[in-house]
């Protein structure tokens, strides 16, 4: 925890400096990515923000924003009156067009979001970023592989049984396709809600990022 709040710290004090000099960057791009368990997926993102010179936010990082109500208002605060105006319409916007009824912990999980897809140039894993960020802010992918695939490897990283790799990826896949349909009302495996899907069983992890990236160009 300590590492992921200096990286926090890393982050706020960049936005900071960048909003007295009155940078204007550009906000894009903002890539969202969705992965199954097992998939890879942030070894991908990993590769992405490597070639592309992203941050990358992973669960971890914007939990511990969200869940902090001094950090996340350090966060918001990064912004200057027009972005934080940006993230409280994109937020309304994402409320009404999925007719939500947000309670306080998800309405401060999308401002965060909204306040990293605001700033630009970064790589938003989970958390539906792609059901909050608007279409002009955001470049949405999913990363997939057949079940077998995902629990062999599993297993391999993580150095247990078959049996408990199975679980532990069906137990993950339940948990975030429950988190989405919640908080969004969606479907997490609907393609519909992706610009770009790749299969990790027909692709390295480096041919996925180079896919990714190629479509940005």
């Amino acid at each position: 925890m300590k590492a992921i709040h200096q990286m926090i710290e890393e982050h706020v004090r960049r936005w900071e400096i960048s909003r007295k000099e009155e940078k204007e960057t550009k906000p894009l791009p903002v890539i969202t990515l969705s992965r199954e368990p097992g998939s890879g997926g942030k070894l991908v993102a990993r590769a992405v923000a490597d070639r592309l010179g992203l941050d990358l936010f992973d669960q971890q990082v914007i939990n511990a924003m969200a869940d902090n109500a001094d950090t996340t208002t350090r966060v918001i605060q990064t912004l200057d009156e027009r972005g934080v105006s940006m993230i409280e319409d994109w937020v309304s916007a994402a409320i009404s067009d999925r007719h939500l009824w947000p309670d306080e912990v998800s309405r401060v999980l999308m401002r965060v979001i909204s306040a990293i897809g605001r700033h630009g140039r970064a790589i938003i894993v989970g958390r539906g970023a792609n059901f909050i960020l608007p279409p002009e802010a955001r470049f949405r992918t999913r990363i997939i592989a057949p079940l077998e695939n995902r629990v062999s490897r599993v297993a391999e990283t993580y150095g247990v049984s078959k049996e408990d790799a199975r679980r532990r990826v069906l137990r993950t896949e339940s948990d975030r396709r429950a988190f989405v349909r919640k908080y969004f009302h969606s479907d997490i495996s609907d393609p519909v809600n992706y610009d770009m899907i790749l299969n990790t069983a027909t692709l390295s992890v480096e041919s996925a990022a180079a896919a990714i990236c190629a479509a940005l160009s």
